[in-house]
């Protein structure tokens, strides 16, 4: 008998390791420890459509292979509080209904996005202090500190009988990381003297030699430059980039600046990090709908859409249609991010909207107002030597950054696998390889659902986007007779004012009364004839094939 990859057995025995999310794919991080057969989630991320999905804005990783499993799932530990570690939590928790662990900030963030989804009373929430460890299950978990470009960032000791693994999540050595102690060597040294199977390692920057940078190097730099604008400054960054946000408010009070925060996303990240002791020096913020009552020369806004988000305050200041603040000539916009791939397209429209505007643009291209907060090449090689891992798993990229950090893997003495999303190494006990296979995909977050990408509704929702829809509604009496005149519209395809809509319903008409058995035919067949009709006719007008829609009355 065939056996589904819901029905594989899984072993009782050993421990593997399987990414849903995030390996081979930039965002949507999802993975998954197995240890003598109890499972431990780590992250659960979201990420974005991009050009190649234009019907989609957010997606979150398919966790239907751990969601059958969910009896056996010990819990799920956030690394740190960045979209593509920790959006996806609220939208998937109910398929999978488990204890959840994170630091204070990730918590408080967490606790959030469960009370926006209804969750707060279902969901459990338990804070682990950063460095803390404890135990679930068959797993004795500590975190160890790591600097990264959001408030208290974890990277994960797995300690389990058949060996440990450490989970690095997204890190880099940043000697002044402003918010919190730098990277927290000495306990990696101290895992690597204990002994470390694996290592599962960030390779955002795998590709990129030499070290990532200092945040404090940005601050000392966004100081000058804002000190030397005229008329509004905007800086768009990301949300929880709480050093960036502290930084920039710094720069502006020593401009004389008073600031304003605009966006949901960053109103609830200063929440979050005052909640936790952070930003206690800096004033509180400017309301959103205050702002632009102040003199220009003495704003600074800090704003949500560095990704060039649609509905992000920023795109919506780019188009004009904020109701609270604008921007335009005189004005500068500082980019203080990076592009994440795949979303270059959206960032240049709000780029070049802004500069349309009358205002100057400013990136991480051409002033030092970024740096990442992931591991480059040296950096890199300095973990290895301190971890000396027997195994290394890169994860957190696309393939070409996989394959760099495999590399980079070997010659600093790791076993390099190279795995993707579904793919399960068994770590121990014998030769660590690829075990089984599980299942993966990607859903879209539309409004409070979620729908398979593949599914009906985005590939219907795709056509339409590239061929438009044709909609037709017409009355049959019982004689089988047309009653007055169908009615067609084709938004998308036609202007309000065109003659082929009118065209196209005289072509529906004649074409059912003379079909074949006459308009006693059953309403399916009917609707279907009449469907293919609208189809051939907007192909010969058009040479597009709509999604087309029948609406039938039996009167």
């Amino acid at each position: 008998m065939d056996l589904s990859p819901f029905d594989l057995p899984d072993s009782d025995s050993d421990l593997a390791f399987l990414p849903l999310g995030g390996t081979g794919e930039i965002g949507m991080n999802l993975n998954v420890y197995r240890c003598d057969g109890r499972l431990l989630a780590v992250d659960c991320g979201i990420g974005f459509g991009g050009p190649e999905n234009p019907e989609v804005e957010v997606m979150a990783p398919d966790p239907a292979w751990l969601a059958a499993r969910r009896g056996k799932l010990e819990g799920m530990v956030i690394t740190h509080a960045h979209e593509d570690h920790i959006g996806a939590v609220a939208h998937l928790w109910p398929m999978l209904r488990c204890p959840l662990y994170g630091s204070p900030f990730v918590a408080a963030v967490l606790k959030r996005k469960l009370g926006e989804a209804g969750l707060s009373h279902e969901a459990k929430v338990t804070t682990i202090p950063p460095g803390g460890r404890w135990q679930m299950g068959p797993y004795d978990l500590q975190f160890v500190r790591v600097a990264h470009s959001i408030p208290e960032a974890q990277a994960l000791a797995i300690r389990t009988r058949h060996g440990l693994v450490v989970h690095t999540g997204d890190w880099k050595l940043d000697p002044e990381p402003l918010l919190g102690p730098p990277t927290d060597e000495a306990a990696f040294a101290a895992l690597g003297e204990e002994g470390v199977l694996a290592m599962v390692c960030d390779s955002t920057n795998a590709m990129v030699e030499g070290h990532s940078g200092s945040e404090a190097e940005v601050r000392r730099n966004m100081t000058a430059l804002i000190r030397s604008l005229k008329g509004r400054v905007a800086v768009t960054c990301f949300a929880t980039n709480v050093a960036r946000v502290e930084s920039v408010a710094r720069a502006a009070k020593a401009a004389g600046r008073q600031v304003a925060l605009f966006g949901r996303s960053l109103r609830n990240a200063e929440n979050a990090a005052r909640e936790c002791g952070y930003l206690k020096g800096v004033d509180p913020f400017v309301p959103e709908d205050e702002a632009g009552f102040l003199p220009d020369d003495s704003l600074c806004i800090i704003c949500t859409g560095s990704q060039g988000e649609p509905r992000s305050a920023l795109a919506k200041i780019a188009a004009d249609t904020h109701p609270s603040i604008a921007l335009g000539e005189g004005d500068t916009v500082i980019f203080s991010s990076r592009m994440i791939p795949g979303n270059e397209r959206g960032i240049i429209k709000v780029q070049d909207e802004l500069a349309r505007r009358g205002c100057k643009i400013m990136t991480a291209d051409d002033h030092m107002v970024h740096v990442s907060g992931h591991p480059a090449r040296d950096e890199l090689k300095r973990l290895y030597a301190l971890v000396k891992p027997k195994i290394s798993i890169p994860v957190h990229g696309e393939w070409r950054h996989l394959s760099e950090h495999a590399a980079l893997a070997k010659q600093c003495g790791a076993n390099p696998i190279l795995i993707e999303d579904g793919d399960m190494v068994r770590l121990a006990p014998g030769r660590a390889e690829v075990c089984e296979g599980a299942p993966t995909g990607r859903l879209v977050v539309d409004g409070n659902r979620l729908l398979p990408l593949e599914g009906g509704v985005l590939a219907a929702r795709k056509r339409m986007l590239f061929n438009g829809v044709v909609m037709a509604s017409f009355a049959v009496d019982a004689s089988g007779k047309v009653l007055g005149t169908p009615q067609v519209s084709a938004p998308g395809l036609f202007e309000g004012t065109d003659l082929e809509p009118t065209q196209l319903a005289g072509d529906l008409m004649r074409a059912v009364q003379d079909l074949p058995g006459g308009l006693k035919r059953e309403d399916d067949a009917l609707r279907e004839a009449a469907r293919a009709v609208l189809r051939k006719a907007v192909g010969r007008r058009l040479k597009k094939r709509p999604n087309v829609e029948i609406h039938l009355l039996r009167v």
